[in-house]
């Protein structure tokens, strides 16, 4: 009888593929939770400065935008180089493996510098052109020109940790989020209350943590344990726009959402009328509220990516399709379960953000309608993963910009506009879970999942 062999680290050709998801995703989700965790307790804390809560809130709210924009370059680098970076180590080149690893860390070396100089010049115009007021424009400002400072660190972590998961380190990937989240949590009380620095203490120690967690991703990737280390600044001139037309969905997911923001933040500032404040802290609220329930679930999401890219990679198609299965399962099961708890107890999660009664009044109905679909997130990000494992750049592009900028974009303008006032602004977040998640998971369904070859090691025809 053949003694069974234990998959080598980084293999993930053998074993059960929900253990197999589960032991990559479970360290992931506990990081992103983690990770969220960076934003969120600034936003809890500012939410609860004596005197200008509401306000601070509603003015880091229209940062927002920029933030993501942000967080959308690191996603460029990121989902376009360890998706091709799997696949790679899966056809057992790992000599391109590590260009394409290499390649990555440069772009985003590159794209830190070029959005620190300009974010921050024209931090004032942007913000004010987003929403920003003369009561919410100068927290904005305070806390964005001090975040972007850390533009650099930002990118690294996020740019370059799904390399160390996509590889099988998930407990080093949880490291990089868990210590600089930890240092967060500790550094926003000492300095937005013991220091009295409101809003700009908020930042700074965003931003020290930042940097711990970049040095954390450096150290690792240019070790001994790593698998394919960083050996020298590099861009591979064949990889580039490999990972560029890759990365594009990972990049429009994010800059989708910021303008989707923006456009959020300017109608409610427009239907608002006097309570445009409580409105945009409402939905600043809501966002940072979906921040931390999607998250659990988008760690077993991204740990299905690598599965499905190195199975794809090694021509198991068989597994591949037993990814998509479990991962559209799993996310359906959690999310349910998420939709009820927010269904019922709608204040008690409102009031981890602020006290103010006539914000915790406006964000309730606000809540309802924003999550009434919200389970069918499900569909929308295993297609959307599916698209992005198996190298379908122009799928997953489509459908990243589809439900924020030609779903929520014209609805969101539209909506007030014929009778649901102010909110429009939220019945045009429901109605794009239902129309976009539908059509992503129905073409992933006959474009992907039914042409995948009947039998392993067959050459693919996707």
């Amino acid at each position: 009888m053949a003694q069974q062999t234990t998959p080598k680290k980084g293999d993930f050709s053998q074993g059960s593929i929900p253990k197999t998801v589960l032991r990559l995703g479970i360290p992931i989700a506990m990081a992103e939770i983690v990770h969220v965790l960076y934003n969120i307790v600034d936003r809890i804390f500012i939410g609860h400065i004596p005197g200008i809560g509401t306000a601070a809130l509603s003015g880091v709210g229209i940062a927002f935008p920029l933030i993501s924009l942000i967080t959308a370059f690191a996603n460029l680098c990121g989902t376009g180089g360890n998706p091709l970076c799997s696949i790679a180590r899966g056809e057992g080149d790992n000599a391109r493996a590590q260009r394409i690893l290499e390649t990555a860390f440069t772009m985003l070396l590159i794209f830190s510098a070029l959005l620190t100089a300009i974010l921050f010049l024209f931090a004032g115009p942007f913000l004010a052109a987003m929403g920003g007021d003369e009561e919410t424009l100068p927290f904005a400002l305070e806390y964005f020109r001090i975040y972007v400072a850390g533009t650099v660190f930002v990118l690294i972590s996020l740019g370059m940790n799904p390399f160390i998961n996509g590889m099988g380190f998930t407990k080093i990937g949880m490291g990089t989020v868990v210590i600089g989240a930890a240092l967060n949590i500790a550094l926003d009380p000492l300095f937005i209350f013991v220091l009295h620095m409101g809003v700009k203490g908020a930042a700074i120690a965003t931003v020290i943590s930042q940097f711990v967690s970049s040095v954390w991703v450096i150290r690792f990737l240019t070790g001994n344990k790593t698998l394919l280390p960083i050996q020298r600044l590099h861009l591979d001139m064949l990889e580039v726009p490999r990972i560029l037309k890759l990365g594009v969905t990972g990049f429009m997911f994010k800059f989708s959402n910021s303008v989707a923001q923006t456009v959020v933040n300017l109608t409610l500032k427009t239907f608002g009328g006097a309570a445009s404040t409580l409105y945009i802290g409402a939905f600043s609220i809501i966002n940072s509220m979906r921040e931390v329930i999607s998250q659990p679930i988008s760690g077993i999401n991204q740990a299905s990516v690598p599965v499905m890219s190195y199975n794809y990679g090694a021509r198991n198609y068989d597994r591949v399709k037993k990814a998509i299965r479990f991962m559209i399962a799993a996310a359906l099961t959690y999310n349910v379960i998420a939709w009820i708890v927010v269904f019922t107890h709608p204040a008690q999660l409102i009031r981890m953000f602020t006290n103010d009664a006539a914000l915790i009044e406006t964000a309730i109905p606000c809540l309802h309608i924003y999550y009434a679909a919200y389970f069918m997130m499900s569909f929308q990000m295993g297609g959307q993963n599916t698209f992005v494992a198996l190298n379908k750049p122009k799928y997953a592009v489509f459908f990243s910009m589809l439900r924020k900028l030609f779903l929520i974009v014209p609805l969101t303008i539209l909506l007030p506009r014929v009778g649901f006032g102010v909110m429009g602004v939220f019945y045009a977040e429901m109605l794009s879970q239902i129309i976009g998640a539908s059509l992503c998971c129905i073409v992933m369904y006959f474009r992907i999942y039914k042409r995948l070859p009947a039998e392993n090691g067959q050459p693919s025809s996707l």
